[in-house]
């Protein structure tokens, strides 16, 4: 044999035992209830986190993810339907699957992402599978992303960067925002959430957009992204999608796959802006797991890990690691919906996710009845890096903006009952005058972009009419 043709068979039998999974376990099902599946024969050999594939009747591959231990068996919760499994079916675990790591999808040695470029423009599920009917996603060659890091070190992070445009003026003046805050976007149904975030998505200056729906209902996916995001939004953003009906383990993944496309964009140095709709739908999913792991419920039906894997979240996101100078830091700015039930801002959710994130924007259904969009109430958002990102003047321009603003809602019944006499209060009149022109600045269409400077400028001229003249 010429040594040319045994290099070769060297070279083929090489890349063919590295295609090989480097072992598998086989176990079997044991026992299935509710949402969760007890599987033996695993004992000493997995962990909590670990993937598997459940073999159905029709050969079908169903993947699940190791949730719990009870009595010796794993207990499992699957990312799909259950349908066609039952006692004996095989449950194998290996650490590579040919297909899924050829398509870039997911690692079977626990739950990973190879996410590139090629990701922009497209949508997704959680686990890396097109949901707009193209190909599979590309990427760049490099190893897969772990879906569940731990956030990067507290001091070794990088610090905020400078105050980042969002083209809407309610929050570019009265929650001004830095590269790398985190702000909870606190919201019932039906008052313009799902449009600002369009609006955010389309309009914010950012390199990156990632948006996560998590628990979105079917209906709106396609509406949101033809007529709220668009093409022009979408062609910078990477969207990934579990609707209402996906089971509450690959609703929970949506917030881990989008918060690793985000990291993986922040690491080249990216500005990223990740929106997630909504961190409620991602607890609601964990509650899930949680009850049918056997966990006992604690506040209001939530039980305790549900409050800890909050922060374990919502940490990941912010500025990456101080880079080496002159490098410029990549940074993940992140606004989650919050869904507050019955509009009562301190449910268990709600208040967990205020006490962590650095702000609040809270949108009322009064303002939204009222007819003026986006419906936020600016008395009651707050960005605590404000101070530190602008002027003195703008500082000086928004107190006198909110003290206007306080004092015409505080007698604002007064005023309507007619108990206000011009002259008898200056401040109340001035109130009553220039109330209106603030609440015209608030006011802003869908398709409209407003710059900070602008904002500022339309403020100014509303507070101080004369001087516009």
């Amino acid at each position: 044999m010429r040594q040319a043709d045994l290099g070769e068979k060297l070279a083929t039998a090489r890349a063919a035992l590295r295609a090989l999974p480097a072992y598998a376990l086989q176990g079997r099902l044991a026992a299935l209830s509710g949402l969760a599946v007890e599987v033996t024969g695993l004992a000493g050999h997995a962990s909590i986190g670990d993937r598997l594939h459940l073999l159905a009747r029709d050969g079908t591959e169903i993947p699940a993810e190791i949730i719990g231990f009870r009595a010796g068996r794993a207990q499992a919760m699957a990312f799909a339907a259950l349908d066609g499994l039952g006692p004996g079916s095989p449950a194998i675990a290996h650490p590579a699957h040919p297909d899924l790591t050829k398509a870039g999808v997911m690692d079977r040695g626990g739950g990973r992402l190879a996410v590139g470029d090629a990701w922009l423009g497209r949508v997704l599920d959680p686990l890396g599978r097109p949901l707009d009917g193209r190909g599979a996603p590309g990427h760049d060659g490099t190893a897969p992303r772990p879906v569940r890091p731990a956030p990067p070190p507290a001091t070794a992070r990088a610090r905020l960067g400078e105050r980042l445009d969002f083209g809407v003026r309610a929050l570019n003046c009265f929650a001004t925002c830095r590269c790398g805050q985190r702000l909870g976007l606190f919201a019932g149904s039906g008052v313009g959430k799902s449009t600002l975030l369009a609006m955010l998505a389309k309009g914010t200056a950012c390199d990156v957009a990632v948006l996560a729906l998590v628990g979105e209902r079917g209906r709106e996916v396609r509406e949101f992204l033809e007529d709220e995001l668009g093409a022009a939004g979408l062609a910078r953003a990477v969207v990934i999608v579990a609707t209402s009906d996906a089971p509450p383990l690959l609703r929970r993944e949506a917030a881990y796959a989008a918060m690793t496309v985000a990291e993986h964009f922040r690491d080249q140095g990216k500005s990223v802006l990740l929106l997630m709709d909504s961190v409620t739908r991602f607890c609601l999913a964990l509650r899930e797991i949680a009850l049918s792991a056997g966990e006992p419920p604690a506040t209001r039906g939530y039980p305790p890990s549900v409050f800890a894997e909050l922060p374990r979240l919502l940490e990941r996101a912010g500025p990456g690691l101080q880079p080496a100078a002159p490098q410029r830091p990549g940074f993940i700015t992140a606004l989650f919906t919050v869904l507050v039930e019955g509009d009562d801002h301190n449910e268990p959710v709600a208040d967990a996710v205020r006490g962590i994130l650095d702000g609040h924007v809270v949108l009322d259904r009064r303002i939204a009845e009222a007819g003026r969009y986006p419906a936020v109430d600016v008395l009651r958002s707050l960005s605590r890096s404000m101070p530190g990102c602008n002027t003195a003047e703008e500082t000086a321009l928004i107190a006198d903006a909110r003290a206007v603003l306080a004092l015409h809602a505080e007698m604002a019944d007064l005023i309507r009952l007619g108990a206000w006499k011009p002259g008898a209060d200056p401040a109340l009149d001035r109130a009553v005058a220039l109330a209106p022109g603030i609440e015209a600045v608030l006011r802003q269409g869908r398709a409209e972009h407003s710059d900070i400077a602008e904002g500022f400028h339309r403020l100014a001229a509303a507070l101080h009419p004369q001087a516009a003249d």
